[in-house]
Formats: structure tokens, C-alpha cells, sequence
């Protein structure tokens, strides 16, 4: 396989048994430092991907992309607007219609998406700086769990692609007959990406959506359109024929219009609960369309009195302060049962503080915030948690004069109606909560217009079991957090979403059942 790279930019890794493009020392630096010049190089694609080529937007806007860490502007990334969407929802229908992809077989769809697959692992470095660079992630933790995610999602659907057969039905009500079920593509897809995992979330769309015969139009959360991008470049390399997927980087708009589109049959949404209520009633302007969202949450995280207290420790930090408390699923909300309560307080502080946090090009677990607007909520909630009469165990300052860096935080002593308790702060804000019983804390739990995930620890299964079965949620994580794996259904109940991603549930949703029924004669 050839890959074309700047020798500058990159060095080739020599291990055995890899072809990676790894970034060199001088590379991190300049990356970490934000060397413009060293940028402008560095970033290839700044345009929107139409119909196999990277163009400007019709309008000739463009947006400032900006870097969390330093508050600079990175560059400028063209905006897609009404036109926009327009050309690209008619260039999906085409590809879809006419095009190469809707003759070609599932073996060869998947065969691209391994080879797709494949250069994802050769770029990984590359496309975990880019991320690091937008949102601030570490770049560390998207080289090696991010990209290796995206890897794996790819290749687990680009396995199902000509393994989703239809079914004969034995139909009871004529003898002479023959009744079967066809499963088809929907059509062309509308996707809305969040920020918090630009290409991760990218891929639980991409991958089952293109594995089924779809076309799909894209559309990047502003902060974090760059790893998109690229990822564009590499499908057009892998195979994808012009047309099938299509990036329009840009604002509330243009996603706006996505969705109520009258050539996009299914919408699909990861972002806020505020905003899935809108998209839910947009896309219905010219007709139904298909739809999955997955939204927000305030998950509880319950530490039952026999949990083993250096895992229940463990399991708590990571469970909020995972991407920086930046996760829908964040365990934010951590019930403690009493017999174990003031030991768990008296400890967890010391996990926080062992969070580093710092510039995402070096050895970190927290990045900055994405933007000053959640900079500012996090400091507004930590105000709120102390103001309510919470007690503030450790962080709630923010770091340094440069970037959205803030500290780890802990509040104890927290009661159900305080706003940290309630309301989704989508930062690294703990809420500690005492509980005396199962039922008691089952109920308080449910408490919430949210439903996406929760968190148990414990040892003895048939308490576990008790409120596996009590709670309201679309997952729960036993003696872990943030454990789902691509083969692992993910979505919520109530007001976090309707709809699941991943796992074979993952693929009906890009799937429209067709019932033939023959009449013999």
C-alpha cells in the first residue's frame, strides 16, 4: 500500500509488524506549542467534501476553528450553508440511485471499509493530533483508545455487510404461498456529530450506515470538524465512490436543514436533549423520516456498602472524569451507601487530585474544556454546588491564564434537588450522595428526565440484580464504567434518546424490512 505523507511532518515507523505513520518529537512540539506555520502544513483539509471533492462553501463563509488549549485560532474551515446541504443531500441521492455503490455487492462495500479500516490504523497519530488540537483530548488517549475504537467499529460492521439476510415466513393463513422479508438500505442518512468524540462518534454512524448500502451527509459539531475531514480523504482513498459520504462542516443551521431535508429519509443525532428535541420536530417538515438520537444524561453511579473500596474509588473517577467529566454516560451522580459513605468521602479527593491535567500533547488525563460557553457552565455550576450548600471536597478553580483548563471537582453532602445534582453540567463535576436501602436509592436514581446509563458496584449479585432490574436506563456497568464495546448496544430511555447504536441492533436502524408475499398456483 502507498501512502503519500510530507517526510517533515512525519517519520515512518520501523517496528515489525506495523506500517504506522508516526508523528516525530519535533512534530508533538510544534503541535503542543501551536506553530502556526507548522499548522497551515500540518492540516490538509479546511473545506467541505461534496461529491468527491474538497470545496468551498457556495456563500464563501468561513469559521474561526479554535484551540482550547491556547484560546488561538487554529484556522479557518469553510461553513456550509442551505445551498450547501442542498448539494450534498442531492449528490447522496445520486450515489445512492445511480451511482457505482448502489450496484456493488456487500463484499465489496466491506472490503472497502477493511482497507478504510486500515489506513484509519496507518493515520492514527495524525488523526488523534487533529482531535487534540479541536477539543483538547489527549493526544495520547485518542491515538490509542480513540482511533483504535474507530478501527474496530469499521471492521466489526464491514463483518456484517453480506451477513444481514431476510427470513421465510411459514404464512398461516394461505396454504399455497410464499412469504419472505427483504432487508433494504433506508436511504440516504443525515448525520449530526458531537464534539466530545469526533471520529469515534463519526464512525458509529459511518460504519453500519455504509456496511447497509446507504449514502450519508455528515455534519461535524463546529469545534471539531478536522479529524472528519481528513477521515474524508482516506474513504475517497479506500474506495468510497463519490457521492456516498459527504461532509458539510458548519452550524445549527445547516444541521438544521439536514434534518428536515426532503431527500434525507434518516436522521441521526448524538448532541443534547435540547437540541434532539428540536432536530425531532425539524425532520418531520416535508415528511417522516426514520430517526435515532442519543442525547443527554445525569447517570447514576451506585456504591453499594460491600463494594471493595479501592475499586469502588477507581471505578467513581472514571466514571465522571473520563474525556474530562465530557460524556453523556458520566457517572455524574455517585450514590453512596452509608455504612461505606465517609470512607469513600474521605478518599475520593485524593483521585481527583491525581487527575493531571494540562496541555493535551503531554502525559494526561484531561485535556482543556472544548469552549468558553462549557468554561462558563462549569464555573457557574461550581458556584451553584457551594451557593446550594454543598460541600466542596476539592477543585472548582479553573488553571492557568491561557485555555479552558479547570480542576477535577468533588462536592459531598449533595441533596437531589441542588442544580449539580440535577441538571447536565457536562464537566468533571462529581456529586456524591448518601443512601440507606435499594429501593431508596432505586427510586432517586429514576429521578431524572434522563435514562442513558448507570453504574453499580458491588458484591453480592442478587442486590446487583435487584437494581439492574429497577433502573431506567438504556445501560447499565457493573464493577466498571464506560466499559461498551461496538459489539455492545448503546442508547437510552426517557428523555436520552430513542434508538440504539452498535451491537446487530445497531444495523436495523440503517435497515428498511420489505414483506414479499407470493400467492402458488
Amino acid at each position: 500500500m502507498k501512502v503519500k505523507f510530507n517526510s517533515i511532518l512525519f517519520n515512518i515507523s520501523k517496528a515489525k509488524f506495523s506500517n504506522r505513520i508516526n508523528l516525530g518529537e519535533e512534530a508533538i512540539n510544534n503541535l503542543k506549542n501551536h506553530d502556526q506555520k507548522f499548522l497551515n502544513k500540518f492540516i490538509k483539509h479546511k473545506q467541505l467534501l461534496i461529491d468527491g471533492k474538497f470545496v468551498n462553501s457556495k456563500s464563501g463563509k468561513v469559521f474561526d476553528n479554535i484551540n482550547p488549549s491556547t484560546e488561538e485560532i487554529i484556522c479557518q474551515v469553510q461553513q456550509a450553508d442551505l445551498e450547501d446541504v442542498n448539494q450534498a443531500a442531492l449528490s447522496s441521492k445520486m450515489a445512492l440511485e445511480k451511482g457505482p455503490w448502489s450496484k456493488m455487492t456487500a463484499f465489496e462495500r466491506a472490503k472497502i471499509l477493511y482497507k478504510l479500516a486500515d489506513l484509519v490504523d496507518i493515520h492514527r497519530e495524525e488523526l488523534a493530533a487533529l482531535d487534540a488540537l479541536d477539543c483538547g483530548k489527549p493526544f495520547s488517549i485518542g491515538r490509542d483508545s480513540d482511533m483504535e475504537i474507530v478501527s474496530n467499529i469499521l471492521k466489526y460492521f464491514a463483518g456484517w455487510a453480506d451477513k444481514v439476510a431476510g427470513k421465510v415466513i411459514n404464512h398461516s393463513a394461505m396454504k399455497n404461498s410464499l412469504c419472505y422479508t427483504l432487508n433494504e438500505p433506508v436511504g440516504v442518512v443525515g448525520a449530526i456529530i458531537p464534539w466530545n468524540y469526533p471520529l469515534a462518534m463519526a464512525s458509529w454512524k459511518f460504519a453500519p450506515c455504509l456496511a447497509m448500502g446507504n449514502t450519508l451527509v455528515m455534519k461535524p459539531a463546529e469545534q471539531s470538524p478536522l479529524s472528519l475531514l481528513r477521515f474524508g480523504e482516506l474513504a475517497l482513498e479506500a474506495g468510497i465512490p463519490k457521492g456516498v459520504l459527504n461532509i458539510i462542516p458548519g452550524f445549527g443551521d445547516a444541521g438544521a436543514h439536514l434534518a428536515s431535508h426532503e431527500l434525507i429519509d434518516k436522521v441521526t443525532f448524538t448532541g443534547s436533549t435540547e437540541v434532539g428535541y428540536k432536530i425531532m420536530r425539524n425532520s418531520h417538515t416535508h415528511r417522516l423520516k426514520r430517526i435515532t438520537l442519543e442525547l443527554g444524561g445525569k447517570s447514576p453511579n451506585i456504591i453499594l456498602n460491600d463494594s471493595d473500596l479501592e475499586l469502588a474509588l477507581e471505578q467513581a473517577t472514571n466514571a465522571i472524569f473520563t474525556n474530562n467529566g465530557q460524556n453523556c454516560v458520566a457517572g455524574s451522580r455517585t450514590f453512596v451507601q452509608e455504612g461505606i459513605y465517609d470512607e469513600f468521602v474521605k478518599n475520593i479527593g485524593k483521585h481527583a487530585k491525581n487527575q493531571k491535567v494540562g496541555n493535551p500533547f503531554d502525559d494526561v488525563d484531561q485535556g482543556p474544556l472544548v469552549d468558553k460557553e462549557l468554561y462558563n457552565k462549569y464555573k457557574k455550576y461550581i458556584d451553584l454546588g457551594v451557593k446550594e450548600g454543598a460541600n466542596l471536597i476539592t477543585g472548582g478553580k479553573t488553571i492557568g491564564n491561557k485555555g479552558y483548563f479547570v480542576e477535577p471537582s468533588v462536592f459531598e453532602n449533595v441533596k437531589d434537588d441542588m442544580s449539580i445534582a440535577k441538571d447536565e453540567i457536562f464537566g468533571p463535576v462529581m456529586s456524591v450522595l448518601k443512601f440507606k436501602d435499594l429501593d431508596e436509592v432505586a427510586q432517586r436514581a429514576n429521578n431524572t428526565p434522563y435514562g442513558l446509563g448507570a453504574g453499580i458496584v458491588g458484591k453480592d449479585i442478587n442486590s446487583i440484580n435487584y437494581l439492574i432490574k429497577k433502573l431506567r436506563v438504556g445501560t447499565i456497568y457493573v464493577n466498571s464504567y464506560n466499559s461498551e464495546d461496538v459489539s455492545t448496544p448503546f442508547g437510552g430511555m426517557k428523555d436520552s434518546g430513542i434508538g440504539r447504536e452498535n451491537g446487530e441492533n445497531g444495523l436495523s436502524q440503517y435497515l428498511e424490512p420489505k414483506t414479499v408475499i407470493i400467492t402458488l398456483h
